[in-house]
């Protein structure tokens, strides 16, 4: 399976409690913060719930 790196790139401060906890799973504490994951399609699902908060790139 392919890997991609999962960075955010925009606060969240004033998002919903839902997107947090989205971030939380994904396991990205903190802005600019990167993590390297399966292209699986629950993480798939979880990076288009936020995707208006991070960035995708493939590894």
């Amino acid at each position: 399976m392919a890997q991609i790196k999962i960075t955010q790139v925009k606060s969240r401060i004033k998002c919903p409690a839902v997107q947090k906890r989205t971030l939380d799973a994904l396991g990205i504490k903190k802005m600019h913060h990167s993590v390297v994951k399966e292209a699986t399609p629950s993480v798939m699902g979880m990076v288009d719930k936020v995707r208006h908060l991070v960035e995708v790139t493939n590894v």
